[in-house]
């Protein structure tokens, strides 16, 4: 199976906000990192805010920021999200299939037993799963100059 470009971008910028720390992202910067069109990630964006995974906010200084906290978000959760198919054969397709062996062949069980692997291991991943083991993820993204608050 391959996951569409939608959903691998979809990812990167969750990774992002993750790496972000909580901070506000600006759409412009994130595909700045990407080298990727801003058009395309507001068009990736809508349905990870429909969803409740990302936040924007409105106005000078808003942006974007995860919806909720990055370990609670799964791939699985957007792979859901992104993607329209997880037919693997034709005979995942009930109503468009003209294979005459429906409903008497093995295969369609072992792509589904395969599809279901699949969706374990991806929902057994979260974001931050994909962003605290790499401390140069802020720096390669170009998050160098944000710096923690300090307390004073």
């Amino acid at each position: 199976m391959r996951l569409t470009r939608q959903t691998n971008y979809a990812i990167r910028m969750l990774m992002y906000c993750a790496a972000n720390d909580g901070r506000l992202s600006r759409v412009a910067a994130i595909a700045e990192a990407y080298t990727v069109s801003d058009l395309f990630l507001f068009k990736i964006l809508h349905p990870l805010v429909e969803a409740g995974v990302m936040q924007t906010v409105r106005g000078r200084n808003g942006g974007v920021r995860l919806g909720k906290p990055a370990n609670e978000i799964t791939i699985l959760d957007i792979v859901q999200i992104t993607e329209d198919n997880f037919a693997m054969a034709e005979c995942f397709e009930d109503d468009d299939s003209t294979c005459p062996l429906i409903g008497s062949c093995a295969l369609n069980g072992a792509l589904r037993e395969a599809l279901n692997a699949f969706f374990a291991v991806l929902g057994s991943y979260t974001i931050a799963d994909l962003v605290q083991p790499n401390p140069m993820l802020g720096p390669l993204l170009g998050l160098e100059e944000f710096k923690p608050e300090v307390s004073q």
